[in-house]
């Protein structure tokens, strides 16, 4: 895999709490941050998902592609965001439509 060196400023508190965090953990800095940046990116996007969800502008399926989940996923967090299932026969439908049951031939 091709990886891209990127460079940030923290204050130093910031980066002694990485430091502490990283030898607590028994990690090298670098493989924190990237721990830490991956995280970060799968609690945005999921964020984003749930209020794209909750505003009605996307479906539960499109929520759930956005924040990288399975759709039983995306459906674990809607009580933990206190976000009310919002799913209509259409949606279903649209869901179902290219869903491979599997064949018995």
């Amino acid at each position: 895999m091709r990886t891209v060196a990127l460079s940030t400023r923290l204050t130093k508190g910031e980066a002694e709490k990485i430091d502490a965090l990283a030898a607590e953990l028994g990690l090298d800095r670098g493989a924190l941050l990237k721990q830490l940046i991956r995280k970060g990116y799968v609690d945005i996007q999921t964020e984003r998902a749930l209020r794209a969800y909750r505003q009605g502008s996307v479906t539960l399926s499109r929520a759930a592609e956005i924040a990288g989940l399975s759709l039983r996923e995306i459906l674990l967090k809607l009580p933990e965001e206190s976000i009310e299932l919002n799913y209509n026969r259409r949606e279903l439908e649209r869901d179902l439509e290219g869903f491979d049951y599997g064949s018995d031939s």
